[in-house]
């Protein structure tokens, strides 16, 4: 990795961006920050970075006067014959990225998960359903390297983006459980020019992929009109699952209404609820989700 970065020597935090690798190090950074009454917020990442990211970091810039992102490629979260080992990886690149977007470290550990490590975090409430229906191992991974990075970062904010959701959901309900300091913010999801979501996995499409999963948003947006207009829930939903395949998805995990706050789904008309309207589909091998407020 370039040597432009400043690797901070233990016990003592340098002024400028920094690139710590070691837990030590990231905790006299911490130190002394915190002895000095700096606000800290935290962006946890697992790399390949966007533009998405990027407002994730100028969010947290606005609430906090240090801002720490990670990079970890968390194997906890990845089931057996999904994507660990093929997942987009550019430390040196995501570091320059976090630099000019005005970060004040990053920490890439080595390793989070010592030979004997033996313990789970399950979150119930709104990591139940949906994404858990088709990953039943993906929140605990979730909730066990945030709780970790948590630990180790010590911030007063987190922030997370809104594309994915449930897991900000989750991440809220984790942290009110089990009375963390930490306030989690969520950011809106940013999207390209045809309104597809922001997402590392997007590096994954050729042409014809890529062109294909641009329809998502547009049948998204079209079935929460639906809803909005008085549509029964199950028969937009319904609907928006026919669309998706017609577009040449391969298949659908899901498309459902569901409470704002509890992720509680929904049935009938909407009425006045706050609503999420929440989608996961299959397109030339790569998995896609998205989500929108109703209402």
């Amino acid at each position: 990795m370039s040597t432009e970065f400043i690797q901070a020597p233990k016990g003592h935090a340098k002024a400028g961006f920094a690139l710590i690798t070691s837990e030590a190090e990231l905790r006299a950074h911490v130190w002394e920050w915190r002895t000095a009454n700096e606000i800290i917020a935290f962006v946890p990442t697992m790399g390949a970075l966007h533009d998405g990211h990027i407002s994730l970091i100028a969010k947290a810039k606005r609430h906090a006067s240090k801002v720490v992102a990670s990079i970890y490629v968390n194997e906890t979260q990845f089931a057996a014959g999904e994507d660990l080992d093929t997942y987009p990886r550019d430390h040196e690149g995501d570091c320059k990225m976090l630099k000019r977007a005005g970060c004040d470290l990053v920490y890439i550990p080595e390793k989070m998960y010592g030979p004997h490590h033996s313990t789970t975090i399950n979150v119930g409430g709104p990591a139940l359903g949906l994404e858990t229906d088709h990953r039943a191992h993906f929140f605990a991974g979730v909730a066990l390297i945030v709780t970790k990075l948590f630990n180790q970062v010590q911030p007063d904010i987190a922030v997370f983006g809104e594309k994915d959701y449930q897991q900000l959901l989750t991440i809220r309900r984790m942290v009110s459980d089990l009375d963390m300091p930490v306030r989690i913010l969520g950011a809106p999801i940013l999207r390209e020019q045809d309104g597809l979501a922001m997402s590392s996995r997007n590096r994954y499409f050729d042409g014809t992929g890529r062109e294909i999963a641009g329809k998502l948003n547009i049948i998204m947006q079209t079935c929460a009109k639906d809803i909005l207009d008085g549509y029964d829930i199950n028969t937009a939903t319904k609907k928006a699952s026919a669309d998706i395949i017609k577009a040449g998805f391969d298949s659908v995990d899901y498309v459902a209404v569901a409470d704002t706050h509890s992720l509680e789904l929904l049935s009938g008309t909407l009425g006045a609820r706050p609503a999420r309207l929440l989608i996961a589909a299959h397109c030339k091998g790569v998995r896609l989700i998205d989500n929108c407020a109703v209402g």
